[in-house]
C-alpha cells in the first residue's frame, strides 16, 4: 500500500506528490455486478484525474466513501469548481456521490502495452 498524500489546495502540486501514470492505459470503474461504469483514458484533458484514480486504488484499494472525501482533497480547487459547475468535471462529479453514500466502485489498472 502507498502512503496517503497531505493534500494541499492547490491541485497541480498534489499531483506531483502522486506515482507516475506511464505504465497504465486507462483506469476501468467497475460495479458490484461487474459492469464497467466508466473508463478514464490516458490522455491530454484526463490525466489528472487517471493519475488520481490510480494513487485512490494504491491507498484505499477501492473506490468507497473514505476514498471519495480523499479524493476531493487531493482535486484541490478543481472540487469548488465542479461543485459550482456539476457536470463539468464527471471525474470528480462521481466522488462527490460516493462520498454521500453512493455506491462504491472497484478502481481496475489496466497497463499499457509495451
Amino acid at each position: 500500500m502507498l502512503a496517503m498524500i497531505q493534500p494541499s489546495a492547490m491541485f497541480k502540486d498534489n499531483l506531483q506528490k502522486l506515482p507516475a501514470i506511464d505504465g497504465v492505459q486507462r483506469i476501468d470503474l467497475v460495479d458490484e455486478k461487474g459492469t464497467v461504469v466508466a473508463s478514464i483514458e490516458n490522455r491530454p484533458g484526463k490525466k489528472g484525474s487517471l493519475a488520481v484514480y490510480q494513487y485512490l486504488k494504491l491507498v484505499f484499494g477501492t473506490l468507497d466513501a473514505k476514498a471519495a472525501e480523499h479524493g476531493l482533497a487531493v482535486f484541490g480547487e478543481h472540487t469548488a469548481d465542479a461543485r459550482n459547475r456539476p457536470g463539468a468535471h464527471p471525474n470528480i462529479d462521481r466522488l462527490f456521490a460516493i462520498a454521500v453514500g453512493s455506491t462504491q466502485l472497484c478502481i481496475e489498472l489496466i497497463a499499457a502495452d509495451s
